[in-house]
């Protein structure tokens, strides 16, 4: 299967569910959007290792790292290896120099524990066709910061009220929410669509 290079873009509080944040992942060479819905703690800790923040005491993700340098496994690379019922899941890469093994995690634990390594995070193009969202022309060049600032609330206050609408009117949403970087909530219209698909 031919494997995607991501980036971060974005790290924002959800809208829709308190104490959760959308992370954006986008397409290395590419204009393809995949947003994730994360806890706090596993935001926090991918948000404290892009600024690049010492905490006094080592949170779990610095643990894994000194555990696994201690006995001489690093890290290779995280993948986002599969989508199931909406739900991600992710595979680091390790090995000890004579074997790889990929461990079974969290795509937000992955990618904190990635970030840490410095290491590449991937995805399948299967998961990229069914989950991402496309940035149109005109917002394939704009820069993307690392947190951007606080989107406005869309007129989509919950799923049940995009289920009403027609399959033209979630495409105008969906472009909307995408112009408002409201990654979050072209997710949810993304999955809508799919659904009637």
């Amino acid at each position: 299967m031919s494997k995607i290079k991501l980036k971060i873009l974005g790290l924002s509080s959800s809208q829709s569910q308190s104490g959760s944040f959308a992370l954006v992942m986008g397409e290395s060479k590419g204009n393809r959007r995949l947003p994730i819905i994360i806890g706090m703690f596993e935001a926090q800790a991918i948000a404290i290792e892009i600024e690049k923040i010492v905490p006094n005491r080592p949170m779990t993700h610095d643990l894994f790292k000194s555990f696994a340098e201690s006995f001489n496994f690093s890290v290779l690379e995280i993948l986002i290896s599969d989508l199931r019922e909406g739900v991600f899941y992710a595979k680091i890469v390790c090995t000890d120099g004579t074997q790889t093994v990929e461990v079974d995690a969290r795509p937000s634990d992955a990618i904190a524990i990635g970030l840490r390594f410095s290491v590449p995070i991937y995805t399948y193009e299967t998961i990229m066709s069914e989950a991402g969202i496309v940035l149109s022309e005109s917002e394939e060049g704009e820069e993307d910061s690392i947190i951007p600032e606080e989107e406005e609330v869309s007129e989509l206050s919950s799923t049940e009220q995009i289920k009403d609408y027609t399959s033209d009117k979630l495409q105008e949403l969906l472009d909307e929410a995408l112009e408002n970087e409201d990654y979050e909530r072209a997710a949810q219209i993304r999955d809508e669509m799919n659904r009637r698909n």
